[in-house]
């Protein structure tokens, strides 16, 4: 039987608790196979990035000529785009290869506040790479920066998903864990198709660590996707799979220690 193959394309981290790292662990926990093309190379723990060293767009090129001639993807993850050369190439890319099931994860902030994508790339991804999304999956206050409004609310986040689905995703996810008051009524994500709104719901885990959780999430949601697993159930999986990672998170070093996508098995 042939694998299922998930090409994850972002930022390499050091620390192994977000970018490209998170990416392939989420999707082999997932059952399927993935690919890596790095845009960027982090220098990084889990007290924040130190130093960026980016690839390339000729390079970002490279790399995906050699994987998708060859071994091609049933779905495409895409997370830091640094600059907007490296977004164009991708779009490139994308279209050529006519791959459908897009992931788009607008990663534009590292958790310690470093900048992951120059202004102009911001502006590639919105009106190049968003079109050609079968799902986008910002948080809080990624949505914030594509949509330049605040989101303080449920009600706001839908108002969000509508203007970014607007942009030309075909399906968006915000992610609620920044929402204010989520500490207490517990992390929100809402799904908009175009259609009709979906809530999916969990309760709020106390941790401090944290690192990885956007990456695990729609590299998990990539997986399914890619496996032909509708959008409404893969993101209901996608959660539930983030939650436990959340839950099983590791104590390890002076800032925010990362998830844990295999559950207890680390920690025996």
């Amino acid at each position: 039987m042939k694998p299922v193959k998930v090409l994850c394309i972002g930022g390499s981290d050091s620390s192994g608790g977000a970018g490209i790292q998170a990416d392939l662990k989420a999707i082999n926990a997932c059952g399927c196979y993935g690919m890596s093309i790095i845009t960027a190379i982090t220098a990084q723990n889990t007290r924040g990035v130190q130093d960026i060293y980016p690839v390339s767009p000729k390079f970002v090129a490279q790399q995906l000529e050699s994987v998708l001639s060859d071994i091609d993807a049933d779905a495409v993850k895409t997370g830091m785009l640094l600059t907007a050369g490296v977004v164009q190439v991708v779009v490139k890319k994308i279209k050529e290869y006519n791959i459908g099931r897009v992931v788009v994860d607008p990663v534009m902030i590292a958790k310690g506040g470093c900048s992951l994508m120059q202004d102009k790339a911001r502006e590639a991804l919105v009106k190049k790479l968003l079109p050609l999304a079968f799902v986008v999956t910002p948080n809080i206050p990624e949505a914030e920066g594509l949509t330049r409004s605040k989101i303080k609310s449920v009600d706001e986040m839908k108002k969000a998903a509508a203007l970014i689905y607007s942009l030309g995703a075909k399906n968006v996810v915000i992610k609620g864990g920044h929402l204010p008051g989520a500490k207490q009524s517990g992390a929100i994500d809402i799904l908009y198709d175009g259609k009709k709104y979906y809530e999916f719901f969990a309760p709020w885990i106390d941790s401090y660590d944290t690192h990885g959780t956007g990456c695990t999430y729609a590299s998990a949601l990539a997986a399914e996707i890619a496996r032909g697993v509708k959008v409404v159930a893969a993101a209901e999986k996608a959660k539930k799979l983030v939650t436990d990672a959340i839950k099983n998170s590791l104590k390890i070093g002076a800032g925010h220690g990362p998830v844990n996508i295999w559950g207890k098995c680390l920690n025996k």
